[in-house]
């Protein structure tokens, strides 16, 4: 069999693609993957799947939104989502990513997509420029998960200022007593 034919369950497809069978379905739900039109156990997906669940990764790893990842994904077809995994961006141990930074090089990977062909190319060609120095290590950011309940979280983008810091304290002083009055 061919290896773009191939079909999965949904086990399977979790697997290959490192996520879970629930963000499968979510994701399905919320339109950055299509239906594998039958329901339940007799689903069916595709390499189509695959490899959009791959880019789905690979964005989100560069700090873009599901909402802005459903929007550039929406029109692309499952060839042109094969074309932009095709891409690589080489990144080291200090994180530099070569070309430029990892979220504009997603920014753009996708962009590229939605041009005229002799477009696409040329931005390929300023893509291949060199790179500027990685950032300082005070400039990167991390996404810190907080835990109000097993089933609710707060996520919070790192480092804060100050400020902000006071905010999420606030915030999360206000969450747990309302979570404290509603619960029984």
């Amino acid at each position: 069999m061919h290896a773009r034919h191939a079909v999965y369950e949904l086990g399977e497809l979790s697997d290959r693609a490192g996520v879970t069978p629930r963000t499968i379905r979510y994701y399905i739900q919320q339109g950055l993957l299509r239906s594998p039109g039958v329901s339940g156990p007799g689903a069916k997906y595709g390499e189509g799947h695959l490899d959009r669940l791959r880019l789905i990764r690979r964005l989100q790893r560069e700090h873009l939104p599901l909402a802005e990842i459903r929007r550039r994904l929406e029109t692309l077809s499952d060839a042109e989502v094969r074309e932009l995994l095709a891409r690589r961006v080489v990144v080291d141990e200090s994180r530099a990513v070569l070309p430029g930074s990892a979220a504009a090089y997603a920014r753009d990977l996708l962009s590229a997509a939605a041009l005229p062909t002799s477009a696409s190319m040329a931005l390929a060609a300023a893509l291949s420029s060199p790179a500027p120095p990685a950032p300082p290590a005070a400039e990167r950011s991390q996404w810190e998960r907080i835990s109000l309940t097993p089933d609710l979280e707060l996520h919070v983008r790192r480092p804060l200022s100050r400020e902000h810091n006071k905010v999420v304290e606030r915030l999360l002083t206000y969450a747990r007593r309302l979570l404290e009055e509603e619960l029984p």
